[in-house]
């Protein structure tokens, strides 16, 4: 029977996804079968799973530190923000509805249900599940019918690892008052605490580990130094764009607009890790650069709002200024519907039915729909041969001239469009720079001098060992196993 246990953080962005990801790999590396879940995930950067659905995208990488492929069973409720208050509510890897947040709080109970019989499905065959909670564990507010928290915890009577980040600072504070806010019913879950992304020499926190121990009267697993590698890792959480990035002052100059609703921008990750790129996130309220030798417009999860949003800073002005003077420019899913002539939603599936002119830098159009389309796609670059793999995850068909110039073959369709003049491309395949052979050829069109030693998918591989290994180092695994619990039945 497989064991669980729960992670929960004193606040967003605190390192969940990593840990979790880290005691994935760890124990699959101890000859384990390890499978992560989430119940619930707030997300616009989402994968494709082996079984035609869509989950949280910190979920597919956990599947990939346990050497598994993800399923629709390891993340059954995913919201995707549409709106300032709303958001697609995805089950079981199928969008099922958009609801406003209150809507969504009131329905919500009416997936845990749904949440534990998936739970039980990776269990029935796993040794270890872990389990990631969400956001800020201590939000009473959102108590009353909670599925992603200490709601689904007591529904399965699982213990809790409390994780708290150092780099914020307050830590002790943080998991302390964390138990101190919550009900007495939810605090006798926690088992223990973990402290992340310590900095120095960790014998300076034994005086603090030791005042958690006592006032909590559960151990303290840690503190866990900081692993710079992670942030290499594929983000999940758009809070990831607000950290400061290392840009590079020379090399191929790529520029991206950072979109309200952004979506899957771990599209860019390949490219920010290549030496020959420098890339530039570029704020709200700043003009694009002029010296940008390639401009990609990323996916978004709401295309009309974000392309109305683009225009109100200028960045169309920009993006076709850049053209005239030679910039390629790419358009990713959502970013390649704002390349074309129009876009459509007769039936309102992002808000009000309208139709707005988009760029007009591809002669193409799009009408958006309801059903989404997902699968995972083998292809070919027409322009050099290369392959790539990807996925595509969009509501929309687009058709027009330059379609007859595909981007690429997939199985021998077509796929996406090419100018005339090449250098305005439109794709609906995500995931096409992780692509070694095909992001080196399209980089050195452009221009850039790329290594050859950037091998993108075996280094996300390795620093997942190296992570598990660090986790081996520094915590009490073994403690940590012997607080799991067997999966409760029905």
């Amino acid at each position: 029977m497989a064991k669980s246990i729960m992670i929960m953080g004193t606040g967003s962005d605190v390192g969940k996804s990593l840990v979790t990801a880290g005691l994935c790999r760890a124990f699959t590396n101890r000859g384990l079968k390890v499978r992560p879940f989430k119940p619930q995930n707030m997300s616009n950067n989402a994968a494709v799973t082996a079984d035609g659905g869509e989950i949280g995208r910190a979920q597919a990488l956990q599947a990939r530190a346990c050497n598994t492929a993800p399923t629709t069973a390891m993340n059954p409720v995913l919201l995707k923000p549409e709106q300032e208050t709303g958001a697609q509510v995805v089950v079981r890897g199928k969008r099922v509805a958009s609801m406003t947040a209150r809507e969504y709080f009131k329905r919500r109970s009416e997936y845990l249900p749904q949440a534990v019989a998936a739970f039980r499905e990776l269990g029935a065959d796993a040794d270890m599940v872990f389990v990631e909670g969400a956001g800020s564990a201590s939000e009473i507010n959102l108590r009353t019918a909670d599925i992603a928290n200490f709601g689904f915890a007591r529904a399965l009577n699982l213990p809790v690892m409390l994780v708290g980040d150092i780099h914020r600072g307050g830590v002790i504070a943080s998991i302390i008052g964390t138990l101190e806010v919550i009900q007495p019913e939810d605090r006798a879950l926690v088992a223990g605490s973990l402290i992340n992304r310590f900095h120095g020499d960790p014998s300076l926190f034994s005086e603090g580990k030791s005042f958690i121990e006592t006032k909590t009267g559960q151990p303290c697993w840690g503190p866990l130094p900081e692993f710079p590698e992670a942030k290499l890792l594929p983000p999940e959480d758009v809070l990831a764009l607000d950290q400061k990035q290392e840009v590079r002052a020379q090399g191929l100059k790529i520029v991206v607009p950072r979109l309200p609703r952004i979506a899957n921008f771990d599209d860019l990750d390949p490219l920010r890790q290549e030496e020959g790129v420098s890339l530039h996130i570029v704020e709200a309220g700043e003009p694009l650069p002029m010296d940008a030798d390639l401009v990609i417009l990323p996916g978004s999860k709401s295309t009309i709002s974000d392309y109305q949003f683009l225009v109100e800073q200028g960045w169309d002005i920009d993006i076709k200024a850049l053209h005239r003077q030679g910039a390629t420019v790419l358009g990713i899913c959502g970013g390649y519907q704002m390349l074309g002539r129009e876009i459509a939603d007769p039936k309102g599936i992002e808000g009000a039915a309208q139709t707005v002119q988009g760029l007009g830098l591809l002669n193409v159009q799009t009408v958006l729909s309801e059903q989404k389309q997902l699968r995972l796609e083998k292809a070919t670059d027409v322009a050099k041969g290369a392959p790539l793999s990807g996925y595509h995850m969009h509501m929309g068909e687009t058709a027009g001239e330059d379609r007859a110039q595909p981007f690429a073959n997939v199985e021998g369709d077509p796929e996406g469009a090419v100018s005339s003049n090449g250098r305005v491309i439109g794709t609906y395949l995500h995931g096409l720079f992780a692509s070694d052979e095909f992001r080196r050829q399209f980089l050195k069109n452009l221009g850039a001098k790329t290594a050859q030693n950037l091998e993108y998918e075996r280094r996300i591989d390795q620093i997942l060992d190296d992570f598990a290994a660090h986790m081996e180092n520094h915590c009490d695994l073994d403690a940590i196993a012997a607080r799991m619990k067997p999966i409760k039945g029905e």
